[in-house]
């Protein structure tokens, strides 16, 4: 493990290519790389919400997130590898029914606005839901396991709620849209 990464600019890339895990090379704007891509842009948004003031439970279940979402990359880095499991995703519902569960019921849309955490948190469902369309093309054109796609599926809901917690936790509350506001 130590030696996998001692050079970072190996220059095997520079005609348009990269390596897949299994060793193979495919071109750098494939629907796997495009799906990879997302991932990782999704992870560095969670790291992102990390900086910020958090509840210690919803850091720790964010790291975990993390680490998943890291693995989620690594299957489709390796066509015909599975890392993400059901279990992931039954630990995703466990968490959207333990964060809800003391939330008031929507009776309105809500806007992507509050905290900066809630906001941030906005930001990560949105990536969230593109690496989820990005992850659903690349399965129309490869065999994919069905869990990574349902694992971004529960996770754009659990940032949701999470955006919805975090503006309470600042002492704030949901952004309602207002749909008889005045233009």
């Amino acid at each position: 493990m130590g030696n996998r990464l001692s050079k970072i600019a190996t220059r095997t890339g520079d005609n348009g290519t990269t390596g897949l895990g299994d060793g193979s090379r495919t071109e750098k704007d494939s629907l796997r790389i495009h799906s990879i891509g997302e991932v990782d842009e999704l992870n560095s948004f969670i790291g992102l919400l990390l900086a910020e003031d958090l509840p210690a439970e919803v850091r720790e279940d964010l790291v975990t997130i993390q680490h998943d979402l890291f693995d989620l990359g690594g299957e489709l880095c390796i066509p015909g590898y599975q890392m993400i499991k059901p279990e992931h995703v039954a630990r995703l519902d466990e968490l959207l029914e333990k964060y809800n569960e003391h939330l008031p019921a929507l009776k309105e849309f809500i806007l992507p606005a509050g905290s900066r955490a809630a906001s941030l948190a906005h930001v990560c469902r949105t990536v969230c839901r593109r690496a989820e369309r990005a992850i659903v093309t690349l399965g129309r054109s490869e065999t994919l396991n069905e869990h990574p796609r349902q694992y971004v599926n529960r996770l754009s809901d659990l940032m949701f709620v999470l955006a919805r917690v975090l503006n309470r936790h600042a002492g704030g509350s949901d952004v309602l849209w207002q749909h008889e506001r005045k233009r």
